[in-house]
């Protein structure tokens, strides 16, 4: 890092851990993992990468002034969730949380690399003095620079993917995070009929209950 180095190449930094970090935590779960909780109200890993790449998709398309990517790219249907852009996860009930089921680790990963992409398309065009500028949520209904919107949103996925990586750690009878994971090192599923050309889950849903806790998630 030099002394030139911008807010850009650190918020891209910042970007490209969190991306990493998912990552490694993540891959090579299968779903009982993914819906699995330490107890009653704790959120399961696969509920947590959702709403991590959710919260990212939602923020950074209104900093660019652009539709979400769950609504525009077909995501939400291959969710089997609503075409909703103000759920995000956070403000879920305890039943909305136990009702989500992940499609699958390669999928979730799938979207938030998606996700991934358009915060280095952003970053790499940001002018200078784009941080101070206001953003206004049609989703939140409130008015914030820039800067707090970047703030709140990559301190609030990092700390989900460090509760990621801790159930990733508790899950009885798995091994820990795979070590040197790069996002480049994980290739996209291919196949029929799902955005992106990504393949539907080959395994079947799981059935196992999954019991959430509502998002704390809170906005700088």
């Amino acid at each position: 890092m030099t002394a030139e180095t911008g807010w850009q190449d650190l918020s891209l930094g910042l970007f490209r851990r969190l991306r990493a970090e998912l990552v490694r935590s993540v891959d090579g779960l299968d779903d009982a993992a993914l819906l699995w909780a330490p107890s009653p109200g704790a959120n399961p890993i696969g509920w947590l990468v959702w709403h991590v790449a959710r919260a990212q998709d939602r923020d950074l398309s209104e900093v660019m002034a652009a539709e979400q990517l769950w609504l525009t790219d077909g995501w939400a249907d291959h969710f089997h969730l609503p075409a909703d852009a103000r759920d995000t996860g956070h403000g879920h009930s305890p039943a909305q949380a136990a009702a989500f089921r992940a499609p699958g680790a390669a999928d979730l990963l799938a979207y938030q690399a998606a996700v991934h992409d358009r915060a280095e398309r952003y970053l790499a065009d940001a002018p200078a003095g784009d941080p101070a500028r206001v953003v206004t949520s049609p989703t939140l209904r409130d008015d914030h620079t820039v800067q707090k919107r970047l703030q709140g949103l990559l301190t609030d996925s990092l700390a989900h993917v460090g509760q990621i990586a801790l159930l990733r750690g508790l899950l009885p009878g798995r091994l820990p995070a795979r070590s040197g994971n790069r996002p480049s090192d994980i290739p996209h599923p291919s196949g029929p009929a799902a955005p992106n050309g990504l393949a539907r889950p080959s395994s079947s849903r799981t059935s196992s209950r999954t019991v959430s806790r509502t998002s704390s998630r809170q906005r700088a």
